[in-house]
């Protein structure tokens, strides 16, 4: 019975500590912290355009941990100087003052007047990672070093800008489930010049990104090849009667091309070709074999990314969307943005 009441005392003891841990109220203050400051850094900036410049009064600057301590230092060796009135000590202290003045007007002009702009978002398929890229240029005519954007607890990488640069910093944001992922908020940051001073900036781009549907990893048949014979669906599909030449566009195939032709004049051509049968498949919601909408979905993204790889002509039908047979990069784009927005448009402007 001893035994019994000592274990019972045990477990009473241990269980509060695991749920309040020192460490998980610390991120819940944090977090709750840091959303009341982001709320009213947007409703003092408002929203802001693709292509945006940071002002002197959108810069914010704060001592870091190491400032913090060379502060206390400088701030002792002051009282010290005071106690026994030694000039060089006097000396020493105000040259260190300097420096960590200088330190903090430097940090925070080293992000005023930078241009920050969105450079785009491939899409990707769910659970691999977004890669949102955003161009800093410095239109200044001095060096800007350690510039880094950051987003929750994504960073990219440290990069100084010379005088007239433009580079391109990208943001990696994990992605799981298909439809638009969104970047409402991200920021600019340095620590130049000597790790004293944090000197920030929030930009509320409202940004956002394509996610397709994951492709099954295991997927039935897709529907067999349907022939058309006599006719031509399109002139660069056919492969027997030779009909000419035009500009290249986007999405051609590569068998397509006039090697010849473009090592003489310089022109990208491709080739046309009519006469032919032409083959090509119709992948329809309504016909697979699955119980769930997002698993049927990943099955019409496999059989979209399989016909891509063989350059096969492929169509979609979707309730109240009809994409008509093709191939190419543009039609697998509009093919995998249907799946991807299925569903959810209505409820988006809803």
């Amino acid at each position: 019975m001893r035994a019994n009441s000592a274990d019972m005392s045990s477990i009473q003891w241990q269980f509060p500590s695991r749920l309040f841990s020192p460490a998980r109220a610390q991120s819940a203050v944090r977090t709750a912290v840091g959303n009341r400051i982001g709320l009213w850094a947007r409703k003092r900036q408002g929203t802001d355009s693709h292509s945006t410049r940071l002002l002197s009064n959108r810069v914010y600057i704060l001592p870091t941990g190491v400032g913090l301590i060379y502060g206390l230092m400088t701030f002792a060796m002051l009282l010290g100087s005071m106690n026994y009135n030694n000039n060089l000590s006097f000396l020493l202290t105000f040259v260190l003052v300097s420096l960590g003045l200088v330190s903090m007007h430097q940090c925070q002009r080293n992000l005023v007047g930078l241009e920050v702009s969105f450079a785009g978002a491939e899409p990707v398929f769910a659970g691999q990672l977004a890669e949102f890229r955003i161009a800093v240029t410095n239109h200044a005519r001095n060096h800007r070093y350690n510039i880094q954007l950051y987003a929750d607890r994504i960073g990219s990488e440290i990069d100084d800008l010379r005088p007239g640069e433009s580079r391109v910093f990208q943001l990696d944001l994990p992605t799981t489930a298909r439809g638009w992922i969104r970047l409402p908020r991200f920021g600019i940051r340095t620590l130049f010049p000597f790790e004293l001073f944090r000197a920030w900036a929030w930009l509320h781009m409202d940004l956002q990104g394509l996610v397709y549907p994951r492709p099954a990893d295991q997927a039935p048949a897709p529907p067999p090849t349907e022939t058309a014979h006599g006719h031509r669906q399109h002139d660069s599909r056919g492969e027997e009667d030779f009909a000419g030449l035009r500009k290249f566009h986007a999405g051609d195939s590569p068998r397509q091309v006039a090697w010849k032709a473009y090592a003489r004049s310089g022109e990208l051509l491709s080739k046309q070709f009519a006469g032919a049968d032409t083959s090509s498949q119709w992948f329809d919601l309504n016909q697979v074999n699955a119980d769930d909408i997002e698993q049927r979905l990943s099955i019409l993204t496999r059989w979209i990314v399989d016909a891509e790889r063989t350059h096969a002509d492929y169509g979609l039908r979707l309730p109240q969307v009809q994409i008509s047979p093709a191939n190419g990069a543009a039609h697998r784009h509009r093919c995998l943005e249907a799946l991807a927005l299925f569903g959810l448009t209505q409820e988006a402007d809803a």
